[in-house]
């Protein structure tokens, strides 16, 4: 096996080592909280992902939005619509009538997460399916 060294690295693992580490090899645990933080602030909560989900599977208008999502009250995903365009996950836009039809959808910026949503879906489905196993 070869030494473990940056020059060793694919251009992908480079690209994460520099994140992590920073461009002077340092690792700054402060700085990786404070990334944590900005994503669990701009994806965090209990609507969040489900109404990117709902988005990503085609509805795009708010009753349908809505309607995807159990539980979520009308004030509660106006609120968090507002809040993820404020955050360019996605963009509203407003077609004049009569009638007068709005439509969400993910941006590009919104995209870049999506492996990561995915890995957490398997996740949740292979938590449910781990405490099922131990009851």
């Amino acid at each position: 096996m070869g030494e473990y060294s940056i020059d060793n690295m694919t251009p992908e693992i480079k690209a994460m080592h520099e994140v992590i580490y920073g461009i002077d090899g340092q690792r700054n645990q402060a700085r990786e909280i404070q990334a944590l933080q900005d994503t669990i602030y701009v994806i965090g909560g209990k609507w969040k992902l489900p109404i990117i989900n709902s988005i990503c599977n085609g509805n795009k208008r708010f009753r349908e939005i809505e309607r995807s999502i159990p539980g979520i009250t009308t004030r509660m995903l106006s609120r968090e619509l507002r809040e993820m365009e404020l955050n360019k996950l996605i963009t509203r836009t407003v077609s004049p009538g009569p009638p007068v039809l709005v439509e969400y959808e993910s941006t590009s910026y919104c995209k870049t997460f999506g492996h990561i949503i995915f890995e957490m879906i398997k996740w949740g489905i292979d938590h449910r399916e781990k405490l099922k196993k131990e009851q």
